[in-house]
C-alpha cells in the first residue's frame, strides 16, 4: 500500500492547474472557501525563509527562501483541495444511493516484484543444483531447464515484473503450456495417462515455486492481502481513500463527526439539497444561456433536458431505498431503480397526497416488573402476582411470588400501533375463600409512554382500594417503546397554522418518514394509531423564531413556512427545539440552514438557565480545526468534472502500485466510489472515460502494463458518444469533448502501433494473456473513422504491416545487441573485422539460434494474435531474417575455401525452417540453398575422390585381420559411404528436385564403391587360397574367413547404402542397376566357396592317394601284407591306416569350428557345409568306382569306413540337411562298403577290428 503522503508527490504545475479548473465552476466559489495558506506547512515545517545563522543572505539565498515558500503555499493548497474532495467522496460512502459495489469483475492476483524473481530463480537454481529434496525425472528437469533458461532468465520477463504486469499465475501458466508441449511429444505409458504426469509435474513446480520456508507463511500473507480485491466495508473505503488523497486519520474523524457520516436522515437530507441545487442551476443556465460550447446549437436545449433527466432519476434513485434508522448499522442498500420516469419531478407538492392510513407506525413495548415495595395488607405466605396490558391489546401475567418477597423480574413484549399507548399494570393476590370467583386487587399504575420516555427501571405509586392498608404501595417497572425506523422524531409541541392545527395547544407530535422524499408532521391523540391532523413537509422552510407575545405555553419558538401557509411551533426547552428544527430542516430538504440564536451570540450575556446547543458541537470542533469550509462547501459551485479527474488519478495511481497485477482495471470498492461519485455529483460519463483513456495511456507510455480490454471499454464508449450512439442516451457532445477524443484517438493509436512494433517486449511470452490479440482488435477499432463505418479490412492490414516492419528491424537490433554481433563502438567494429573466420562463423551460428529461437517464440505465443494475417506474421520473419542474412553474408565469405565448418549453420537454419508453411522455400530459404549448393557439391566430390582413394590404398595395404564384421579397409569404407550419406540426409535439403539428385548420385557412388571392394577382395581370396598346401594339415587362415565377412558385409551394407527411395519414373532403372552389384556379390560368394570347397577336397584327395598304394595286385600292397603278417607272429603290429582317418577327421573338424567361429553368414556357412560334403562323397564314389574290379585291402576299408561314418555324422551336426546326407552319391558309397564289410568278415574275421558299417554311428571319437 502507499504511504498515506505519498500522494501528494505529484508534479507541481499539474496539480496546480486541477485547483483553477476546480475553481472555474458555475457560479464560482467564494474567496473564504479557500484561504491563503496559513505561514506554517500543515506537518508543522517553518515556512520559507532565510536560514537561521546567515548574517545577511545573498540573493540566491532569498531566491531560495521564496521558492520554499511558493512549495509551501502550493502544498497546502493541494491539501485543501484534497480536503474537500474527501469531503464529497465520504458522503459518497457513507449513503451510496446509486451503485453498488461490482460482484462479476475478474478477480486480480498478486503481482510479483524484483525480489520475489530473483528468490524465484535461486529456487529454480538451487533444485536444477539438486540441493531440494524434491524428487524429479530426467525429463521434469529437463522441462525446468529449459524453463529456467528461457523464461525466468529472460530480460523480457524483468522489464515486465518491474512494470508491475506479472503475477504467479502468469509464471505457472507459461509453464504449463511448456510442459504440455512436452508431454505430448512423449511415448505412451502403459498405466500412466499424460493428464497424471501433468498434474505430477505441475505439483513438483508448486512445491519449487513455493520453497520450504514459505511454506508456514503463505496462507497469513494471503488472507491480509486479499482484502482489497473482496467487497468492501464502509470503514476499508474510508481508509483506501484516506491513504489515496493523503488524508490524515484525525482530519477524517473530524469530517465523520462533523459531516454526521453515521446519521442516515443527515446523509439523505444532504442529498436532497445537492439536487435541489442541481436543478437550481440547470434553470439559472437555462435563463441565463450560459452553456459550454456544443457541437451543434440545437444540444443547449438538449443539454438542460439531460440535467433534469439525471437528476429526476437520481431523485427516484433516492426514493427508491428503503427508510433506516441509518447509523453505523446501515448497509449498501441493493437499489431498485424505477423504470416509470413520469413521476420523477417530486418537487411539485400536488404530485403526492398523504392520507391518515399512510403514516400508521407499528411499535414494540417492553414491559419488565421488577418487584413491588410496601405491600402490608397481605399475610405474608400469601401468594401474589401481576398482570400488565397496553390498552387495546392481550394481558399477560407474571409468576406467583409469596407476599414476604414480591419480586418477579418478568418481562411481557407488545406490539402497538399507537404512538400514545395506556399501559396499565395491576397487582392481585389470590383469593382464599371457597366462593370468591376472582383474585383481589390490591393496586394498579396505569402509564403513558413515548418513544422519548427513559428506559431505566423507576418506582411508580399504585392507586390501591378504598381503605387499603398499603397507602405507601409502589411498584418498580420499566417500559422501553423503541422507535421506528420511520419516525425520525417526537415530543410534544405547541402548534397553531392556518390549515391545521388552528388552535394554539399542546400536542404530541411525531415527525414521520413515508419515503426518501415524503414527510409528515403528525399530532397523535391517546390510544389512536392513527393521526388526528397531518402535515408534509415538501415546500416548507424550517427556521428558528423570536417567541411571540400573544401565544399563551411555550418557551422558544420555530416555524415552518410555505407559500400561503406558516406553521408555528413552540417547546418548553432549547434543547428539544433544536432537535426539532435539525430534524425537519432534513426533512425538508432545504438549501438554508437554520442557526439558533444561542449559537449566533455565542454567549448569553444575562444569567439564568442558558440550554446552548450541543448538538452542533461536532461542527464547532470542525471549525475549531478549520473544517468547516470544507463540510459547509456547497457541492453544485464546484466543477466536479475538474475534481473527478484528480481524484481518478489518485486512485489509478495508487491502483497501479498497490500488491495486485490490476492492469489498470480497479477494484471493486474502487469502481463503487468512482460510479457513486460521477452519478452523485454530474461527471459526465464521456469526461470520466476521457480522463480514464489519458490516465492509461499515459501510465502504459511510462512502461507499466495496461489491458488493452480496458482501453477498448473506454475508448468505444467514448466513441459511441462523441459519434452519437451513446446507449445511454445522453444526446449532447462538447466541442471540448470532441477535440479530446480527437487527441486521445490520435494517442492512442500511436500508442497501439508502438506496441505492436515492440510486441515481443511489450507482450513477452504471450503475457498477459490475449493482451495482443486485444491490441490488434482495438487498432482496427481506432481507425474507425465512426462507429458504424467498418474500416477496409486492407486498411487495418496495411498499419499491421508497417508495425511488423519495424518489429523485425527492433527485434534483430536488440538480438544482435545480446548477442554481442552488432558493436556500435568504432574499436568494437574494428575488433570484429579483425576477428578470425572461424570467430566469425561461432558468432553467427550462435545469433542463428537466437533467431530460430525468436521465431519460434512468437509463432508459439503470437501466432495466434496474428490468426487473422499468417502471411503477415511471415513476411516479418522474411524481414527479420533478412537482417540476419547480412551478417550470415559477411561470415560466410570470410571463410577459407574447402571449410566445411559452416554446414551446421545450414543444418540449424534449415531445420528451424523447413517444417514452417510460410517460410519453408521462402525468400531467406532460397537465398540459403544458394550459398549452400556449390558447397555441398563440392563437399560431396571430394569425398568420392577420397573414398576412392582410400580403397584403392588401404586394399593393396591390407592385413585382412578380422574388424568388426570385415577387415579394416571395408569398415572404413563402409562407415565413410554411411557418414555421408547421413550428413546429407540431415541436411534435409528442402528443394524436392536437388534433394533427390543427391539421394541418386551417393547410392551410384556407394554402388561403384562396393563393386571394387568386392571384385578387389575376390582376387586377394584366391591368391591368398592358392597359397595354402593340400595336406591334412590346413587350417583355414582367419584372413580368408574375414575375406569371406567382407563380402557378407558388403551383401548387408548394399540394402542400406544403395536402395533408392524414388519415384517409378526412374524405379525400374535403379532396380536393375542395383541388382546388378546384387548378383556381382552373389556369384563372387558362390566363386569363393567352390574354390574354398575345392581345396578341401584336394586333401580328401590326397588322402584317397595314399590309400591307393594298397590297391590289390600292386607291388607295395604285397610288401606290405607280408610284412605284416610276419611281424604279428612276434609283436602286436598297429593298426594301419587308422593314423591317417584320424588326421583327415581331425582336418575336418577343426576347419569346420574355423568357418563356424569367424564366418558372419550362417547362410553362406550352410551353403559351404553342403557344398563340402556332397563333393567329398562324390570323390570318395568316384575312388571307389575306380576299384569297382578290385577287393578293397583290409585297411583301405578300415580307413574309408572311418572317414565316411565320421564324416556322415559331422556334416549332420552342422546343419547339412538329410536330404544332402543321403543321396545317391552317399548311398553307393555305403552300399560298397558295405559289401567290402561283408566280404571280409567271411575271409578275415577279425581283419576290421571292431570297425563296420553298422556300429559305426556308437563309435567313439
Amino acid at each position: 500500500m502507499l504511504d498515506p503522503s505519498s500522494s501528494e508527490e505529484e508534479s507541481d504545475e499539474v496539480l496546480e492547474e486541477e485547483r483553477r479548473d476546480v475553481l472555474v465552476a458555475a457560479g464560482g466559489v467564494s474567496p473564504r472557501s479557500l484561504p491563503p495558506p496559513p505561514p506554517r506547512d500543515p506537518r508543522g515545517r517553518e515556512a520559507g525563509g532565510p536560514r537561521a545563522g546567515s548574517p545577511s543572505p545573498s540573493p540566491s539565498v532569498l531566491s531560495e527562501g521564496r521558492d520554499e515558500q511558493e512549495r509551501l503555499q502550493r502544498e497546502e493548497r493541494e491539501k485543501r483541495l484534497r480536503l474537500q474532495l474527501y469531503v464529497f467522496i465520504a458522503r459518497c460512502i457513507a449513503h451510496p444511493f446509486n451503485a453498488k459495489q461490482p460482484t462479476d469483475m475478474a478477480r486480480r492476483q498478486q503481482k510479483l516484484n524484483k525480489q520475489q524473481l530473483q528468490i524465484l530463480r535461486e529456487r529454480f537454481q538451487a533444485f536444477l543444483n539438486g540441493e531440494t529434496q524434491i524428487v524429479a525425472d530426467e525429463a521434469f528437469c529437463n522441462a525446468v531447464r529449459s524453463y529456467y533458461e528461457v523464461f525466468l532468465k529472460s530480460d523480457r520477463v524483468a522489464r515486465m515484473v518491474h512494470s508491475g504486469g506479472c503475477s504467479a499465475n502468469d509464471f505457472r501458466d507459461v509453464f504449463k503450456k511448456n510442459i504440455e508441449k512436452r508431454v505430448r511429444s512423449l511415448p505412451e505409458i502403459d498405466g500412466l495417462s499424460k493428464e497424471t504426469v501433468l498434474s505430477s509435474w505441475l505439483a513438483k513446480y508448486d512445491a519449487i515455486y513455493r520453497g520450504e520456508e514459505d511454506l508456514c507463511k503463505q496462507p497469513n500473507r494471503m488472507a491480509l492481502s486479499a482484502v482489497s480485491e473482496l467487497i468492501l466495508s464502509k470503514e476499508q473505503l474510508y481508509e483506501m481513500f484516506q491513504q489515496i488523497l493523503g488524508i490524515k486519520k484525525l482530519e477524517h474523524q473530524l469530517i465523520y463527526n462533523a459531516c454526521q457520516l453515521d446519521n442516515g436522515d443527515e446523509q439523505a437530507a444532504q442529498i436532497r439539497r445537492e439536487l435541489d441545487g442541481r436543478l437550481q442551476l440547470a434553470e439559472q443556465m437555462a435563463r441565463e444561456r450560459k452553456f459550454p460550447k456544443f457541437v451543434t446549437r440545437e444540444m443547449e436545449n438538449m443539454y438542460i433536458e439531460e440535467l433534469r433527466s439525471s437528476v429526476n432519476l437520481l431523485m427516484a434513485n433516492l426514493e427508491s431505498l428503503p427508510v433506516s434508522k441509518g447509523g453505523p448499522e446501515f448497509k449498501l442498500q441493493k437499489l431498485k431503480r424505477s423504470q416509470n420516469s413520469a413521476f420523477l419531478d417530486i418537487g411539485d407538492e400536488n404530485e403526492v397526497q398523504l392520507s391518515k392510513s399512510d403514516v400508521v407506525l407499528s411499535f414494540t413495548l417492553e414491559i419488565v416488573i421488577m418487584e413491588v415495595q410496601g405491600l402490608k395488607s397481605v399475610a405474608p405466605n400469601r401468594i401474589v402476582y401481576c398482570t400488565m396490558e397496553v390498552e387495546g391489546g392481550e394481558k399477560l401475567q407474571t409468576d406467583q411470588a409469596e407476599a414476604s418477597r414480591p419480586q418477579w423480574g418478568t418481562q411481557g413484549d407488545f406490539t402497538t400501533t399507537h404512538p400514545r399507548p395506556v399501559v396499565k399494570v395491576k397487582l392481585f393476590t389470590e383469593s382464599t375463600g371457597v366462593l370468591a370467583l376472582e383474585d383481589k386487587e390490591l393496586g394498579r399504575v396505569v402509564l403513558y409512554p413515548t418513544s422519548n420516555s427513559p428506559k431505566s427501571p423507576d418506582l411508580h405509586k399504585m392507586i390501591v382500594p378504598k381503605n387499603s392498608q398499603d397507602s405507601d404501595l409502589k411498584i418498580k417497572l420499566a417500559v422501553r417503546m423503541d422507535k421506528p425506523p420511520h419516525m425520525k422524531h417526537c415530543g410534544y409541541l405547541y402548534a397553531l397554522g392556518q390549515k391545521v392545527w388552528k388552535r394554539w395547544k399542546k400536542r404530541y407530535f411525531v415527525l414521520v418518514q413515508v419515503s426518501q422524499y415524503t414527510f409528515a408532521m403528525c399530532s397523535y391523540r391517546e390510544k389512536k394509531s392513527e393521526p388526528q391532523e397531518l402535515m408534509q413537509l415538501e415546500g416548507y422552510t424550517v427556521d428558528y423564531t423570536a417567541p411571540h407575545t400573544g401565544l399563551q405555553g411555550g418557551r422558544v419558538f420555530f416555524n415552518a413556512v410555505k407559500e400561503g401557509d406558516t406553521v408555528i411551533f413552540a417547546s418548553d426547552d432549547e434543547q428539544d427545539r433544536i432537535l426539532w428544527v435539525q430534524a425537519m430542516y432534513r426533512a425538508t430538504g432545504q438549501s438554508y440552514k437554520p442557526i439558533p440564536a444561542s449559537q449566533a451570540q455565542k454567549m448569553n450575556p444575562k444569567g439564568g438557565n442558558v440550554n446552548t446547543d450541543i448538538s452542533p458541537l461536532y461542527t464547532d470542533r470542525g471549525q475549531k480545526h478549520g473544517m468547516d469550509e470544507f463540510i459547509s462547501a456547497n457541492p453544485c459551485k464546484f466543477d466536479h468534472a475538474s475534481l473527478f479527474r484528480l481524484l481518478q488519478r489518485q486512485t489509478l495511481d495508487h491502483r497501479l502500485n498497490d500488491s495486485y497485477s490490476c492492469l489498470g482495471w480497479f477494484s471493486p470498492g474502487q469502481v463503487f466510489v468512482l460510479d457513486e461519485y460521477c452519478a452523485r455529483y454530474g461527471v459526465r460519463g464521456c469526461h470520466r472515460h476521457l480522463c480514464y483513456l489519458n490516465e492509461l495511456i499515459e501510465h502504459s507510455e511510462n512502461g507499466s502494463v495496461i489491458d488493452p480490454t480496458l482501453l477498448h471499454y473506454s475508448f468505444a464508449f467514448c466513441a459511441s458518444h462523441v459519434h452519437g450512439n451513446r446507449p445511454d442516451g445522453i444526446g449532447t457532445v462538447s466541442v471540448e469533448e470532441k477535440e479530446r477524443f480527437e487527441e486521445i484517438k490520435d494517442r492512442l493509436s500511436s500508442l497501439l502501433e508502438n506496441q505492436i512494433s515492440h510486441f515481443r517486449y511489450c507482450f513477452p511470452f504471450g503475457r498477459p494473456e490475449g493482451a495482443l490479440k486485444a491490441t490488434l482488435s482495438l487498432l482496427e477499432r481506432v481507425l474507425m473513422k465512426d462507429i458504424a463505418t467498418p474500416i477496409p479490412a486492407e486498411e487495418v492490414k496495411k498499419v499491421v504491416r508497417k508495425c511488423l516492419e519495424k518489429a523485425a528491424l527492433i527485434n534483430y537490433t536488440r538480438l544482435t545487441e545480446y548477442a554481442k554481433i552488432e558493436a556500435t563502438a568504432e574499436k568494437d567494429s574494428e575488433t570484429m573485422n579483425q576477428a578470425t573466420p572461424a570467430r566469425k562463423l561461432e558468432e553467427v551460428l550462435h545469433l542463428a539460434e537466437l533467431c530460430i529461437e525468436v521465431l519460434q517464440q512468437n509463432e508459439e505465443h503470437h501466432s495466434e494474435a496474428f490468426a487473422w494475417w499468417p502471411e503477415l506474421l511471415a513476411e516479418h520473419a522474411e524481414k527479420f531474417l533478412s537482417l540476419y542474412s547480412v551478417d550470415m553474408d559477411s561470415a560466410l565469405e570470410a571463410q577459407p575455401q574447402d571449410s566445411w565448418d559452416s554446414f551446421p549453420l545450414f543444418q540449424l537454419l534449415n531445420n528451424g525452417l523447413r517444417n514452417d508453411t510460410f517460410l519453408c522455400n521462402g525468400k531467406f530459404h532460397k537465398h540459403l540453398q544458394e550459398i549452400f549448393v556449390p558447397m555441398v557439391i563440392r563437399y560431396i566430390d571430394l569425398m568420392e575422390s577420397s573414398i576412392a582413394q582410400s580403397i584403392h590404398r588401404g586394399l593393396e595395404q591390407e592385413s585382412w585381420q578380422p574388424v568388426k564384421n570385415g577387415s579394416a579397409t571395408s569398415e572404413d569404407l563402409f562407415w565413410k559411404l554411411d557418414a555421408l550419406q547421413m550428413f546429407v540426409f540431415d541436411l534435409h535439403w528442402p528443394e524436392p528436385e536437388f534433394a533427390h539428385h543427391l539421394e541418386q548420385r551417393l547410392k551410384l557412388m556407394a554402388t561403384d564403391m562396393i563393386e571394387a571392394c568386392v571384385k578387389r577382395t575376390r582376387i586377394a581370396f584366391e591368391v591368398k587360397l592358392q597359397k595354402t598346401n593340400k595336406t591334412t594339415d590346413l587350417r583355414i587362415p582367419s584372413s580368408l574367413c574375414t575375406m569371406f565377412n567382407v563380402l557378407v558385409d558388403a551383401k548387408k551394407q548394399t540394402a542400406k547404402l544403395c536402395i533408392l527411395d524414388g519415384g517409378q519414373e526412374f524405379a525400374s532403372q535403379w532396380q536393375q542397376y542395383h541388382s546388378k552389384i546384387d548378383d556381382l556379390i552373389e556369384e563372387t560368394v558362390k566363386e569363393i566357396i567352390s574354390l574354398l570347397v575345392s581345396k578341401v577336397v584336394s586333401v580328401l584327395e590326397g588322402v584317397l592317394s595314399k590309400l591307393s598304394r594298397y590297391d590289390e595286385g600292386t607291388f607295395f600292397s604285397s610288401l606290405v601284407s607280408f610284412t605284416v603278417k610276419a611281424a604279428a607272429k612276434y609283436v602286436d603290429v598297429p593298426k594301419p591306416g587308422m593314423d591317417l582317418a584320424d588326421t583327415y577327421i581331425m582336418f575336418v573338424r577343426q576347419n569346420q569350428d574355423i568357418l563356424r567361429e569367424k564366418v558372419n553368414e550362417e547362410m553362406y556357412i550352410e551353403k559351404l557345409f553342403d557344398q563340402w560334403y556332397s563333393s567329398s562323397m562324390k570323390v570318395i564314389c568316384m575312388w571307389l568306382a575306380d576299384r569297382l574290379d578290385l577287393q578293397l585291402h583290409i585297411y583301405q576299408l578300415k580307413t574309408l569306413i572311418k572317414i565316411v561314418k565320421k564324416t556322415y555324422r559331422d556334416f549332420r551336426l552342422q546343419g547339412v540337411l538329410e536330404g544332402t546326407l543321403n543321396s545317391k552319391t552317399y548311398d553307393t558309397v555305403h552300399s560298397r562298403l558295405t559289401v567290402e564289410e561283408a566280404t571280409v568278415t567271411v575271409t578275415d574275421a577279425g581283419g576290421l577290428q571292431g570297425i563296420t558299417m553298422k556300429d559305426s554311428d556308437e563309435e567313439e571319437g
